[in-house]
């Protein structure tokens, strides 16, 4: 399993450079015209909704960073000790970057803001994928 979460972690790493790239130089532009007008009310402020998903796209990268980062550790532990932790937590995180940042990636894009309610279980599954990584570094070898 270590391969894969290795895999897997290089990957989503990879990817989640491109895809901020991508929000750095071109989204900007795509989302001031795809959402001209519109606004959302956020912490009681009306903001720019493009503004809104272009923060909401690059913490969809971001997040998706850390668990790729997080992939690689799980690939590191899991090549020395292997464990059902470890496997309990590399499928929970990559879980959480497809359900989190992929949710975000697509309601940002299309608009279809629907995709806001796949979002929090991404989330679960990145709080699941920090408890099992924590509870295999506790466990003896």
């Amino acid at each position: 399993m270590h391969r894969l979460w290795g895999t897997l972690g290089a990957l989503f790493g990879g990817l989640a450079v491109m895809l901020g790239a991508f929000a750095a130089h071109r989204l900007d532009r795509q989302f001031a015209e795809q959402y001209a007008g519109q606004t959302r009310i956020v912490a009681g402020e009306t903001i720019p909704l493009a503004a809104k998903f272009l923060r909401d796209f690059r913490t969809a990268a971001e997040y998706q960073m850390y668990h790729a980062l997080a992939l690689l550790a799980v690939a590191a532990l899991a090549a020395q000790r292997p464990s059902r932790l470890l496997t309990a937590a590399g499928g929970a995180f990559t879980a959480g970057i497809v359900l989190f940042s992929g949710s975000l990636y697509i309601l940002t894009t299309t608009g279809v803001t629907s995709w806001g309610a796949v979002t929090p279980f991404g989330g679960v599954a990145f709080v699941i994928g920090w408890l099992a990584l924590a509870a295999a570094t506790l466990r003896k070898a």
